[in-house]
């Protein structure tokens, strides 16, 4: 089956036999990398990607319900010449260590701030309280999505 879609801002179809996951498509027939397995049960956040602006795991959802639907992975957040300001405040802040949950923690936070520029903390922390981070770079993960807020309203901090 043929399945078309749009991702990152262009349109892209894949031949399927059968069911396959987005997150499999995107990693091994289109090579965008940057979203990641962990643990394939749609618990740990690091396939997350946005799906018509909508967080969703891309582990298990099927190709066939994103037929027509844009995509924007973790690659479709910066441009050629510039990071999105939410990548360059996790650079700023230095808010990750190992780095294998940020593609998922940044996809969850630009859906957030693309529904609300000014959140709280504790709107920040329920916006990703689904990503699961074993550095411990918690308080420098919120302090960069703060940031990217504050850079994003056209405020410089």
């Amino acid at each position: 089956m043929s399945i078309s879609f749009t991702v990152n801002g262009e349109t892209r179809s894949v031949e399927l036999e059968g069911s396959t996951s987005l997150l499999e498509v995107l990693r091994n027939h289109l090579g965008l990398t940057g979203t990641r397995f962990g643990c394939g049960l749609e618990q740990c956040g690091s396939c997350m990607v946005l799906v018509d602006g909508e967080p969703m795991q891309a582990c298990s959802r099927d190709m066939a319900t994103v037929a027509g639907r844009s995509v924007t992975t973790i690659e479709g957040l910066s441009t050629k010449d510039s990071l999105h300001p939410l990548q360059q405040a996790f650079l700023d802040e230095q808010a990750g260590q190992c780095g294998y949950c940020l593609s998922g923690i940044l996809i969850s936070a630009k859906a957030l701030l693309d529904r609300n520029p000014n959140p709280s903390r504790t709107e920040i922390v329920a916006a990703l309280d689904r990503h699961l981070c074993r550095c411990g770079a918690h308080q420098r993960i919120l302090k960069a999505v703060e940031r990217a807020a504050s850079a994003m309203r056209g405020r410089s901090r």
